[in-house]
């Protein structure tokens, strides 16, 4: 009975034993085990700007403002300005408006349309640059300075045209052809009169001897 319980006090003394080197091995290799490096400092997606190319953006904003305001003088010289910064670009865009700056500063100031025919060239102007308003404007003056000029018709009659004014454009149109028939040849190919491309009355008017229209 006895050598039964020592047996057994040195076997759990053997197993105690080696639970302790088992435990000791693994925190050697816990120690050895090396932690992993912190991640290395990015850069900065966003480089700081340069001060100098701030200051030359606002001398660039302020010029563009005065520029819109049609103060031509004071925008060349902030544009001039533009030009000594570092930026190339904003030198480049400075550059083309001072260009503009100075064709508008030595050109000569137009004399205000007078006669019927300076209210139809201002008139025609305004069209091109599809200003409506400023077009029919001096189209108008022009009808009323020359009632009988069957250009100034002709030219009411495409604006209204480009308006989508369709019963106004064919009216004016045959007054325009009435006053000169020659008006008539004149818009069978004049782009300005698409809008009334399908439009039965318009090839009426424009080639009466289909149906046998008069004019």
């Amino acid at each position: 009975m006895m050598r039964g319980m020592a047996s057994a006090k040195r076997g759990s003394g053997r197993r105690r034993a080696a639970a302790r080197k088992s435990s000791t091995v693994r925190s050697k290799k816990l120690k050895k085990k090396k932690l992993p490096a912190p991640p290395a400092k990015r850069r900065p997606l966003v480089e700081p700007v340069d001060p100098r190319i701030q200051q030359q953006l606002k001398q660039y904003e302020e010029a563009v403002r005065h520029f819109h305001q049609q103060k031509f003088h004071r925008a060349q010289q902030a544009f001039e300005k533009v030009l000594h910064g570092p930026s190339k670009e904003l030198a480049d865009r400075a550059q083309m408006h001072l260009r503009v700056c100075i064709q508008r500063i030595t050109r000569p100031p137009s004399a205000a349309p007078r006669s019927a025919e300076d209210h139809y060239h201002q008139g025609v102007a305004m069209m091109n640059l599809g200003l409506w308003d400023e077009a029919r404007e001096h189209l108008e003056k022009a009808r009323k300075l020359a009632p009988k000029a069957d250009y100034v018709f002709y030219a009411l009659a495409a604006l209204d045209c480009l308006t989508g004014e369709a019963e106004a454009a064919l009216d004016k149109l045959k007054t325009a052809i009435e006053l000169r028939p020659e008006n008539r040849y004149h818009a069978r190919n004049d782009d300005d009169f698409a809008f009334l491309q399908e439009d039965p009355r318009f090839t009426e008017l424009l080639y009466p001897e289909r149906e046998g229209y008069s004019a």
